[in-house]
């Protein structure tokens, strides 16, 4: 038997694995921050509830990933402090972040989240670290899809040019 065969938790962690799992966590801190700031700006209320879940959705792999960095040894990055409460009228129009804008910054850090995702687990030789990160994508797909009918019921998607496959007669 060898070094990478028995329980994986036992398993070493190889270099890759380790920076990726510390720099999710430092990009998640910031997200958490990030997407409570935007809790301030937003004013379309199905927007909230997203941008609450995507915060949850964040807070549980926090969790997770912490645990995991601290059973290794190895050190946690910075967290964000958290932003304080703030009240929509009280942020002056010409500063506030616009709902279409802060649904297409959530999207975008969605998709950004699965290409990570799938990257890590693609790395991984731990068993336990590639079904984590397995975990935290099919999340973020299920939240991605959420958004995206929010972005397409509210108006707020931009398309690329679309592609219409015209048939000739000929």
């Amino acid at each position: 038997m060898g070094i990478l065969s028995g329980n994986p938790k036992k398993e070493p962690l190889h270099y890759g694995e380790v920076f990726d799992i510390w720099a999710s966590q430092q990009v998640g801190n910031s997200m958490i921050a990030g997407y409570q700031t935007m809790l301030n700006h937003a004013g379309d209320e199905d927007l909230k509830k997203l941008l609450l879940e995507a915060i949850e959705t964040c807070q549980q792999e926090k969790k997770q990933i912490e645990e995991l960095l601290k059973e290794n040894g190895i050190g946690l990055p910075p967290a964000a402090p958290e932003p304080p409460e703030a009240c929509l009228e009280d942020i002056p129009v010409g500063a506030r972040l616009p709902d279409p804008a802060i649904a297409a910054t959530l999207s975008a850090d969605i998709a950004a989240g699965l290409v990570t995702c799938s990257q890590v687990m693609g790395k991984s030789i731990r068993e336990d670290v590639a079904m984590m990160y397995g975990q935290f994508h099919n999340e973020k797909a299920s939240l991605g899809a959420k958004v995206l009918r929010l972005n397409k019921e509210k108006g707020w998607l931009i398309p690329p040019p679309l592609h219409i496959n015209k048939h000739s007669d000929c």
